[in-house]
């Protein structure tokens, strides 16, 4: 047995323990935990603004993304530092107990998890103190492996001109696998249960317009492969998903990137048969750079959190909802 290897940084007057930076995390690359935590570091100005005060699961891989199952782990590890941030809720409506949850709030807090091995993180949709009340709605956009990439586009832009009929404004990411997030940041006026029924007005509507391009079958053996999945049941107090800038435990070690709609509308010209190659463009060993280069994509883009009344009253109006 190899002896463990430590060393040492200093990060916000904090200094923390960095151990086995040599293990490989991405057999099929090389890329180690060093590698991991390294890239944390350089993204953390554009990634901590959507981790802050958020309950954060991790999604472990100590031995590497070659072993079948990671560690999907939201409660609080028992040997977490007394100055990382935590928070005790109820995950859910009628969850047996409360978790304690670890909140990544700075660039220490953010190497630690780095350092676990903590390949993806996983957000909620609202933040402490107010997190019963969600502040972004998330509409999943998931291709069959058969999808042309052309069509995943057609289908995200269709969700900007329809939610824009609305008076909205939504953001677009990738996922890091092979779909789209198309995001609609919220003032944080609303409960879950009317953010909800919004992600499933959207999306039926989007369903609607494109009935060839898209599918609401939520079982997989239903589904044809070369259509989208519109998944708006995803939005509920307790669930997560992958925060902006965070690594897949992918081959590649892709990116969940947020884009402009312009990269989208460029996407819609390719002829590629299918969109995990697109998808997988961003990854750890770019994203820095163009990170250092540009900043958050979101940011000039406009992050704008936005209310429904005014979008409700159109979309009676419009769509005869």
């Amino acid at each position: 047995m190899s002896k463990s290897t430590e060393t040492a940084a200093t990060i916000g007057g904090r200094t923390l323990k960095l151990t086995n930076q040599e293990k490989v995390l991405f057999p099929a690359d090389g890329y180690t935990k060093g590698d991991l935590v390294a890239y944390y570091r350089a993204v953390a100005p554009v990634i901590l603004p959507y981790l802050r005060d958020n309950p954060l699961t991790m999604e472990r891989f100590p031995d590497g993304i070659g072993v079948p199952r990671g560690i999907w782990e939201k409660q609080l590890p028992r040997y977490t530092p007394d100055w990382v941030r935590r928070v005790t809720i109820r995950p859910s409506t009628g969850a047996p107990r409360d978790v304690t949850y670890l909140v990544v709030d700075d660039e220490a807090a953010l190497v630690w998890v780095a350092n676990l091995a903590a390949i993806t993180l996983h957000i909620w949709y609202s933040h402490v103190p107010t997190i019963d009340v969600p502040d972004v709605i998330l509409f999943d956009l998931d291709p069959g492996e058969r999808c042309p990439l052309a069509r995943l586009a057609k289908v995200a832009l269709a969700f900007r001109e329809e939610l824009g009929n609305l008076g909205i404004a939504p953001l677009v990411k990738t996922t890091g696998g092979m779909g789209l997030h198309v995001i609609v940041p919220l003032k944080p006026h609303y409960d879950y249960e009317v953010a909800k029924g919004v992600s499933e007005l959207v999306a039926r509507r989007i369903h609607t317009v494109l009935p060839q391009d898209t599918t609401l079958e939520r079982t997989i053996a239903r589904r044809p492969d070369d259509v989208v999945y519109l998944d708006w049941v995803q939005v509920g107090k307790g669930k997560t998903y992958v925060a902006p800038f965070t690594v897949r435990a992918r081959d590649g070690a892709p990116v969940s990137m947020p884009l402009e709609w312009r990269e989208v509308e460029a996407m819609r010209r390719k002829r590629a048969p299918e969109t995990t190659a697109e998808m997988r463009r961003w990854t750890i060993a770019n994203v820095p750079k163009l990170v250092a280069k540009t900043g958050d994509p979101w940011r000039r883009e406009g992050w704008k959190p936005q209310a429904l009344e005014s979008a409700l009253s159109r979309a009676r109006s419009l769509w005869g909802v």
